[in-house]
């Protein structure tokens, strides 16, 4: 029986070098995104990798929930038709944003850091769990540790700063990853979050350079919060992606979940926010009420 895995935003960046890094070791990679183009390239090159199992592109556009759902019925159906597993989900998808912006009328940071792989993980558990021993890897950020921490609502009070509100979505996908891990505990679906550091990519390169992405103090010293990030993000994008691989693939993570692979791809503590239950209560009420599972 063949290994599967499906990457999302897999055409670029981390995203593609965790699926060349899947490819390696005898998986057949799905890739997600939005352009054909790059996704024909990106299998081009996955196929390169392993010619004996071939990748493919699945066209869904992850700012959009209602995307999401298609794409996750097309994953299941052809899962279902073909018989074979699901084996590895990671959801790589990331997007910080300099000024404020809403998707359907929600904050946009939230919707694709959080919510959209909140909601392609939970509609895909029966596949996920169908074909066990399977693997969920969610990747996080080390913005977790700047991040506002209070969730009564999808946005917190104050100014709009697209660095620490793209650290509370990643919190809340961080908090919500160990809370999955302790739901799914026995069903053979184990879940990680893995923390890329940093490196070059499309993301890094536009948005780090721009000031109004942190607050008002930050902004003060930004000379060095820049290149602080430009140090943090100087890295080759096939050193970020070891972490997601590691989680995906590593035989010492067998029968393990709940863990955070940290940017050496080794095992790191997580956040203590991500481990508070008060939090991981308020992160569920919030996906479910802005992400139901099923839409009447």
């Amino acid at each position: 029986m063949r290994k599967t895995a499906v990457v999302t935003a897999g055409t670029a960046g981390i995203g593609l070098e965790a699926a060349l890094g899947l490819a390696t070791q005898g998986f057949s990679v799905t890739v997600v995104g939005r352009d054909a183009d790059r996704g024909a390239r990106a299998v081009e090159r996955i196929n390169a990798t392993n010619p004996a199992h071939l990748g493919r592109f699945l066209s869904a556009d992850l700012a959009s929930l209602d995307e999401v759902r298609t794409l996750a019925d097309r994953i299941a159906s052809d899962h279902a038709a073909s018989g074979e597993p699901l084996t590895v989900l990671v959801n790589n998808v990331g997007a910080m944003f300099a000024e404020r912006r809403t998707l359907a009328g929600v904050e946009a940071s939230f919707v694709v850091n959080h919510l959209s792989p909140y909601l392609l993980t939970e509609l895909l558990l029966p596949t996920l769990t169908a074909g066990a021993p399977s693997r969920v890897v969610n990747v996080t950020s080390g913005a977790v540790s700047l991040a506002k921490s209070v969730f009564d609502a999808v946005e917190p009070p104050g100014g709009y700063y697209g660095f620490h509100w793209y650290g509370r979505a990643k919190l809340a996908n961080l908090t919500y990853t160990l809370d999955l891990a302790a739901r799914l505990d026995g069903t053979g679906v184990s879940v990680f979050a893995a923390d890329p550091g940093g490196a070059a990519t499309e993301m890094t390169n536009g948005t780090l350079t721009d000031p109004r992405i942190v607050s008002p103090a930050l902004r003060l010293l930004w000379p060095l919060v820049r290149r602080k990030f430009e140090r943090s993000t100087s890295g080759p994008a096939s050193v970020a992606a070891r972490p997601s691989i590691t989680a995906a693939t590593d035989d010492a993570l067998t029968g393990r979940t709940g863990i955070v692979i940290g940017a050496q791809a080794h095992p790191v503590a997580p956040s203590r926010a991500a481990t508070d239950p008060r939090i991981a209560e308020a992160v569920r009420r919030l996906s479910q009420r802005h992400a139901p599972l099923t839409v009447t």
